[in-house]
Parts: C-alpha cells; sequence; structure tokens
C-alpha cells in the first residue's frame, strides 16, 4: 500500500474536541478499508497568502493538521465527504512517489543486497580500534574559585598552555 498525507485546513475557530473527533473519523475509515494511520501532525494557527471564501465569511487564517496513512489507492474516492464538512476550509490528499515500504521493500534486490551483505558477517560489537585514551593519565588541578582543568601527564608542557 502507498503513503499518503492528508493535509487538513480547518477554520480558527474550531475547539480541540471537534478536530479530534474529525481526525478519528477519518482514522476509522482508513482502518475500516484495512489501512494504518502512521503520524498525526498539527501546525497549529497559520496564516494564509491569500482568503478563502466560504458561506460563513473570508478566512486569512487556519489550523493546519497532517495525517500520514498507508491506504489502497482508491482512497482518495472515500475522501468526498470531507467537502461537506463545515469545519474544512480545505483538504488535499498528497501520495509518496518512488518509495516502497513493507513487503515491497523486503523484496527487492536492491534494498537487501547492498545493506546486508555488508554488514552480515561483521560483528558489530567487536572494535577494530583500541582507544588509546583509556590508557593515558590526566592530573585534575583545582583553581581558587571552582574551576577545574584537566592535563594530560604525556604531553609536553608547551602543548598543554595552548589548551
Amino acid at each position: 500500500m502507498p503513503l499518503y498525507d492528508c493535509m487538513l485546513l480547518l477554520k480558527p475557530q474550531v475547539e480541540r474536541a471537534a478536530i479530534v473527533e474529525l481526525l478519528s473519523r477519518l482514522g476509522r475509515r482508513v482502518y475500516s478499508l484495512n489501512g494504518v494511520v502512521t503520524d498525526i501532525k498539527s501546525f497549529g494557527k497559520v496564516y494564509l497568502g491569500y482568503g478563502i471564501r466560504k458561506l460563513d465569511g473570508r478566512y486569512y487564517q487556519g489550523q493546519m493538521m497532517q495525517m500520514t496513512m498507508m491506504v489502497t489507492p482508491k482512497f482518495h474516492k472515500e475522501l468526498e465527504y470531507l467537502n461537506k464538512d463545515d469545519k474544512l476550509l480545505r483538504w488535499l490528499l498528497v501520495k509518496y512517489r518512488d518509495t516502497s515500504y513493507g513487503l515491497e521493500f523486503v523484496n527487492e534486490s536492491d534494498s537487501r543486497g547492498s545493506f546486508y551483505n555488508k554488514y552480515a558477517n561483521s560483528d558489530l560489537f567487536e572494535d577494530e580500534e583500541e582507544d588509546d585514551d583509556d590508557e593515558q593519565e590526566y592530573e585534575v588541578e583545582e583553581f581558587a574559585d571552582g574551576e577545574t582543568k584537566q592535563e594530560n601527564k604525556n604531553v609536553p608542557e608547551e602543548n598543554n598552555q595552548n589548551l
């Protein structure tokens, strides 16, 4: 199933409870068609570049919401009921292009070939290099104002002054 973003622009005076009810109704519609809602974002109040005229006036700001979902390609026909909702100024459904998810991603030969073969036989917890920093001794000096200074004993004195 492809990934879609549903952008919703609501009237600025719509209460939070009404927004939650609208999003839950949209989410139930997605789940009823065997889809999955992956993310919901709120952008708060946004100022519009031009006024949107509705029957009850002209709006120059609105509340922006984004719902990301994985649904079938015929889902856009299911959203036509949003046109009759008086809380919405505009809505837009955007499809992600050239992306693969789920079984499509696993079955691709390139996705598993390059990454999986590179790290399949390596031990992720094996350190190839030793940290030399652990073997060095440091000396800590305390000053009268409570600050401390850490110096490396193995480095000549002129290098410590440059720190």
